[in-house]
């Protein structure tokens, strides 16, 4: 199974001084911000000079705070197939702890699974491009 890491996921209490210092002290710029009604929460992707990883700001409307150790939220890795990335994964011995499901009606098809220490990845079907070049 051949995956490219899309983004990493940071849920933050105040959106938009989260957003300015990702963009004035990390030079990221905002690529797009979407609103989830249905989740309570927008989205705003902020990504480096040559757009290969992008970080996930997400704000939640409900007002909840975090924990350093409940802040990160996922790793979110594309794959071309999530059916045929489902049976790679059953021949491991692993499946997934979430879905697959659609995050949205125009979205794509997205589940979930664990690292071995537990920690959130994302897999995002459709989501994938490897660069051909030499950079």
């Amino acid at each position: 199974m051949r995956t490219q890491l899309l983004h990493t996921m940071l849920r933050v209490t105040d959106l938009e001084r989260s957003i300015e210092f990702y963009t004035n002290v990390l030079g990221l710029s905002e690529q797009r911000r979407k609103v989830l009604e249905r989740a309570d929460a927008t989205l705003v992707f902020l990504v480096d000079e040559q757009g290969y990883h992008a970080i996930e700001l997400t704000y939640n409307h409900d007002g909840r705070s975090y924990d350093l150790g409940n802040q990160f939220g996922h790793l979110a890795f594309g794959v071309t197939d999530l059916d045929a990335a489902r049976a790679s994964l059953e021949d491991l011995g692993l499946g997934f702890d979430r879905g697959p499901y659609l995050v949205s009606e125009d979205g794509p098809r997205i589940a979930f699974i664990r690292d071995p220490d537990g920690v959130e990845i994302e897999l995002i079907e459709g989501g994938i491009s490897f660069s051909t070049g030499d950079g």
